[in-house]
């Protein structure tokens, strides 16, 4: 508390958290904490009246994610989770070329996640790092999976699963894989979203081009004269990189809390888009 203090000396540093709840004149609370104890300070800063917005991932259980979202709603709170990708101008580009069609119906959603580090003790790296492209999918794709699968291991003894695959599978021929590592010699960021149209290739440590679109895709058609014969052609298209933004995602985000506030809007990163998540990641038994 007084390297906070003493690194920003026109704020009040408080070592009880119940003072800052009880203080009348702070409106909403941002809590950054680990993941096991957001459930119970989310609910007594509902229930003293704040507005919310919590750290990813938003609870441990489904269960808990249900009790916070009933809480807001009965008291007319806000409550809102910190998926920040949500917001970065990239992921919102990609968004509008899902939605409008010029991706044709799509196929695949993969994604690799993986850096050395950071070690965490509270949660796996599913919890740590898949969450950001479960928000991503809930925002992106037209449809929710029905089912999911994984798989992972901890390499290091006392801590949870450092390497991991998620899969999930929807109703349509769409499918999704997610591979996060903590455990890796580089950094890398890099998502492939295929469409029967287009592709898109979205690298978020490219500093120029985090987003291309490829117009690159196979058809298939039948030999006339060979009914049973099914030939595949390749289209080789063009490649373009659309114009992205250069708006801070975290500073959208604060905005976009503080609108929702001030408008009784609700979140595009809710607790029901939470739920999905956390749903994703420990399902009910």
């Amino acid at each position: 508390m007084a390297l906070a203090q003493a690194r920003y000396p026109g704020i009040e540093a408080l070592s009880d958290y119940r003072r800052l709840l009880a203080d009348s004149r702070v409106e909403a609370v941002a809590i950054a904490t680990p993941v096991a104890s957001h459930f119970e300070l989310a609910t007594e800063a509902l229930r003293a009246g704040k507005h919310v917005l919590v750290q990813k991932t938003l609870t441990e259980t489904s269960e808990q994610a249900e009790r916070l979202i009933e809480e807001a709603d009965r008291r007319g709170r806000v409550l809102m989770v910190d998926h920040t990708f949500v917001y970065a101008p990239a992921v919102r580009k990609i968004r509008e070329l899902a939605q409008s069609g010029a991706l044709g119906e799509l196929y695949y959603y993969d994604s690799v996640r993986i850096n050395l580090g950071l070690f965490q003790r509270d949660v796996n790296v599913l919890w740590d790092l898949a969450v950001h492209d479960l928000s991503i999918m809930n925002y992106v794709l037209p449809s929710r999976p029905v089912a999911v699968s994984a798989v992972g291991m901890s390499h290091v003894s006392g801590t949870p699963e450092n390497v991991a695959y998620l899969t999930l599978f929807f109703e349509q021929s769409l499918i999704a894989h997610i591979h996060v590592n903590w455990l890796a010699p580089v950094k890398v960021r890099k998502t492939l979203i295929s469409g029967s149209q287009k592709m898109v290739v979205y690298d978020d440590l490219d500093p120029d081009e985090k987003v291309k679109v490829y117009d690159r895709g196979v058809s298939v058609g039948r030999d006339v004269e060979e009914a049973y014969r099914i030939r595949v052609g390749y289209r080789m298209g063009d490649m373009w990189a659309p114009q992205i933004g250069t708006d801070e995602p975290l500073r959208t985000e604060i905005a976009h809390f503080v609108r929702c506030i001030e408008a009784g809007e609700r979140p595009l990163t809710d607790g029901r888009a939470a739920l999905f998540i956390i749903r994703s990641l420990r399902p009910k038994k």
